[in-house]
């Protein structure tokens, strides 16, 4: 009776963006991972698309704030207000019982975090709540045979952690999860703009410019745009041009920093499962796998071949889906 008078939902919680899988729907929400608050009365403004538009943007007496920092809650009040405010969206009126919740999470989460991702799911009107390690669930939405005795290797670059994972047999053989990803390359891009041009610029502008002309490898045409933003020295709004060579070159020691993690990996990879490695190589998923020529950095780097998912941006959230379909399993192999 319970699965009739629920919507069953799973939730891939990620810095930059929450996307909502449906049972029986697909991905039926997605949305930016921001909040926009007044400071006196606390109380929400806007989620979502329409208080990310407020980034930078807002008066004093309201803040836009992003409450997911490095894949983890970093604001649990405004994390709590953000998962109501999508979970409700989610219960039609015919829905009259709480969801079930399965929301996927960094594999290198505390124990303390993965109690306060529970806690703000519960309080935010979640029935139950499973947890699911990200890498887990992007493997399984991206359609790796998980549950075969082969090795599958999965890069998931999110805005705030990269996830890199060797997967044999339903189980995790190694995993390792770096605070790097989306939000480290935009830092990156605003560094490299204070230290080249003196010009500052806020985060909207970096991930414009990333999304733009960014990229890992040189490619055929390189690209330019315009960037405006604010002298920093004469105190005063300016444009330059930047191209995506000089933007390759800001990224470069962040992207290096993933590829040093994917070598650990197979270096702790066992010798049989390497071997399937050679044929099989590594599949990218999460936005950052959408940066032009990351694989064939990693490929350059590692000598493997490298994949990219058919859809990276909902690979994660597809995963928590599928993983409604088969909740024994995930209870018995993958939850927390």
């Amino acid at each position: 009776m319970i699965k009739f008078l629920s919507n069953d939902i799973g939730i891939d919680l990620g810095t930059a963006n929450t996307l909502v899988f449906a049972k029986d729907k697909g991905i039926v929400l997605r949305e930016p991972s921001v909040v926009a608050v007044h400071k006196t009365t606390k109380k929400v403004c806007a989620v979502g698309t329409e208080a990310k538009e407020m980034l930078g943007r807002v008066p004093g007496n309201i803040e836009a704030i992003r409450p997911m920092k490095d894949g983890v809650i970093a604001d649990f009040e405004t994390t709590e207000a953000m998962l109501r405010h999508f979970i409700s969206k989610m219960q039609s009126n015919l829905k009259i019982v709480p969801p079930r919740v399965i929301i996927a999470v960094p594999s290198g989460i505390t124990e303390v975090e993965r109690r306060a991702v529970k806690e703000s799911a519960i309080n935010a009107g979640a029935r139950d709540v499973i947890l699911i390690e990200e890498p887990m669930a992007a493997a399984i939405g991206v359609g790796l045979p998980i549950e075969d005795p082969i090795a599958n290797m999965i890069i998931d670059i999110g805005g705030g952690t990269t996830e890199v994972a060797i997967i044999s047999l339903a189980g995790m053989v190694f995993t390792k999860s770096i605070r790097v990803g989306g939000d480290e390359l935009d830092a990156s891009i605003v560094n490299y703009m204070k230290k080249s041009y003196n010009l500052m610029i806020g985060e909207r502008m970096a991930e414009e410019i990333k999304v733009t002309i960014g990229s890992a490898y040189p490619l055929k045409e390189e690209r330019s745009m315009d960037v405006k933003g604010r002298d920093s020295v004469a105190g005063l709004p300016k444009t330059i041009n930047i191209t995506s060579l000089e933007i390759r070159e800001a990224l470069i020691e962040t992207l290096q920093a993933i590829v040093d993690t994917v070598r650990e990996a197979l270096e702790r990879c066992p010798p049989e499962l390497s071997a399937d490695l050679v044929d099989r190589g590594m599949v990218l998923a999460g936005g950052g796998a959408l940066i032009p020529g990351l694989d064939k950095f990693i490929s350059d780097q590692t000598g493997l071949p490298v994949l990219v998912a058919e859809d990276p941006l909902t690979a994660v959230v597809n995963g928590t889906g599928k993983a409604l379909g088969d909740l024994k399993f995930l209870l018995k192999d993958i939850s927390a």
